[in-house]
């Protein structure tokens, strides 16, 4: 068998969240109707550089006082698909509760290993603590979120000092699998670099808090990585908590951080002692 005794078949099966969910490409399209009212309404900043590259590239939506906490966003997509601009929709529910956004984008795999993805998610970190006072914001209030591949980047900005905590919704930490199914076809994962990318296996010595969020009806091996990457965590002596979103796919979950009294925005504002 090829992995946790799973042949190829079986392990393209176990990673493909699409499949998993036929109401996705309908949830997907409501993101992007919300995310346009959101730029056209809210935006302090569309399509600001964060480095020499296309991608490279970051919005910035501000709640009324600007000195708010911010959380920085990092979309998913297996490291191949997506933009920010279907991402606004966080908007929605944090400005209300002074909350400032940003949503990260990145190059894209083919065009980008992922040493070089996480790479470009690191300098837009640093980015937005080295540049937030110039939009009125607090950079010493930098939070950072992300679901399925963003999880996983996520949990590669932990180790960096400007992060104060973050969430990681969704996510792969351990990436042999990856290495072993359909998705690497883009990615191009080798033993070396699928193991320096593996945040199970790089636990930092000293970080903020960490909350690693899934849903009850992800796909087993997502739930898999998410208890056992927060157990490594905690146990390494590492802030944070596992946290189980009932009722919620792969997709809807991120309806918990879009709405004020979704239980990943909640566990937002406890991290901000709120």
């Amino acid at each position: 068998m090829l992995y946790r005794g799973m042949d190829r078949a079986q392990l393209d099966v176990a990673y493909n969240n699409s499949a998993a969910v036929p109401e996705r490409d309908a949830i997907v399209a409501d993101w992007a109707a919300r995310s346009a009212k959101v730029r056209r309404e809210n935006a302090a900043g569309l399509d600001l550089a964060y480095g020499e590259t296309r991608r490279e590239r970051l919005d910035l939506f501000l709640a009324v006082d600007p000195k708010a906490p911010i959380l920085a966003f990092i979309h998913g997509g297996y490291w191949q698909m997506n933009d920010t601009e279907n991402f606004a929709f966080f908007a929605e529910g944090l400005l209300p509760l002074g909350i400032n956004l940003a949503v990260i984008e990145y190059t894209l795999a083919p065009a980008a290993r992922l040493d070089r993805i996480v790479s470009e998610v690191r300098r837009s970190v640093r980015w937005l603590a080295e540049h937030l006072g110039e939009y009125g914001a607090d950079p010493n209030r930098l939070y950072v979120a992300g679901h399925s591949a963003g999880g996983h980047l996520t949990a590669m900005t932990m180790p960096l000092p400007e992060v104060r905590g973050g969430i990681a919704i969704s996510g792969i930490f351990e990436l042999e699998p990856i290495r072993l199914n359909y998705l690497n076809k883009k990615l191009g994962l080798d033993v070396a670099e699928a193991e320096r990318n593996s945040p199970v296996r790089h636990l930092p010595p000293a970080a903020g808090e960490l909350v690693v969020a899934y849903g009850s009806r992800e796909l087993s091996e997502l739930c898999r990585q998410s208890i056992e990457y927060a157990r490594a965590w905690t146990e390494r002596g590492l802030p944070g908590r596992l946290l189980l979103v009932d009722r919620a796919d792969h997709f809807t979950i991120l309806d918990a951080l879009a709405r004020p009294e979704g239980v990943l925005t909640q566990a937002l504002l406890a991290m901000l002692g709120r």
